[in-house]
């Protein structure tokens, strides 16, 4: 892991660092597209000695930092794990207090959005959300959908498994039916059915708080992607933590199954 990750970014030569690490990032070679598990809330709020709704509430800065910075460097596509089909199971307290909090924060963060030419999109089953947030995110999704700058890709109510079996029931259904032939599923027909068809794979993983697992995000799309674990909880995430981790990807060599001789050939 890159030492920059675990540097507190704190005092008078805050700023100064993190215009160093930004000046160092190659923008030749930025990951064209980021994903990131956005774990650490709960820990973030017991250290402060508060309820974890608290952590959510405060990681809300993060995200507007993590936008931010990846749409300034020029990253073309972010997503961010908000909310899995797992989440489902933690006290009702903590999911009705983060229902209201994501129609808040559609509602105060659409006009950013819009203003910093950001277009939106989600992933997940939708079907198993509030209508109401439902019905905001599909205006926004609408609103933002003329933007062409950085594409955030929100990932609620979702689940790599789910995304998998709902995929290969598309297919069986399809085959079912006569509209295709089962002699034609290959890895890139199956990737056309599933929720990131139009987007392409992540490049560099992000997850916070020091955790070293998927949590069943976007399993197949992260086939080749390079990891970054920060000790950072999520709350506390900031530009010059993406900075760090662009800065980490950048350092890294991509063979793909390949020899570092076969990728030097012309």
């Amino acid at each position: 892991m890159n030492a920059e990750a675990i540097v507190p970014f704190t005092g008078i030569n805050h700023q100064y660092f993190m215009t160093d690490l930004k000046d160092k990032i190659d923008k030749e070679k930025l990951p064209r597209h980021i994903a990131v598990i956005m774990d650490g809330n709960g820990r973030w709020a017991r250290k402060r000695g508060s309820h974890r709704i608290f952590g959510h509430q405060n990681a809300i800065t993060a995200v507007r930092q993590t936008i931010e910075g990846a749409g300034e460097l020029g990253v073309e596509y972010l997503t961010l794990y908000a909310f899995s089909k797992e989440n489902w199971c933690r006290p009702q307290e903590e999911i009705d207090a983060l229902m209201e909090l994501m129609v808040s924060s559609i509602d105060s963060e659409t006009g950013t959005l819009i203003e910093n030419n950001v277009r939106l999109l989600v992933i997940g089953d939708m079907e198993s959300l509030p209508p109401v947030i439902v019905d905001k995110l599909i205006d926004v999704i609408d609103r933002t959908s003329k933007n062409t700058g950085l594409t955030l890709i929100v990932a609620l109510s979702y689940g790599a498994r789910w995304e998998i079996a709902r995929a290969a029931r598309l297919v069986a259904e399809d085959v079912s039916s006569g509209k295709l032939g089962k002699e034609e599923i290959d890895e890139e027909l199956f990737k056309r059915y599933l929720t990131t068809s139009d987007i392409p794979d992540p490049e560099l993983l992000i997850r916070t708080s020091g955790e070293y697992r998927l949590s069943n995000f976007l399993l197949w799309q992260l086939a080749y992607a390079e990891m970054y674990f920060t000790p950072t909880l999520w709350p506390d995430f900031r530009k010059e933590h993406l900075y760090s981790a662009i800065l980490d990807f950048q350092k890294r060599e991509r063979r793909f199954g390949k020899t570092s001789e076969q990728l030097n050939c012309d």
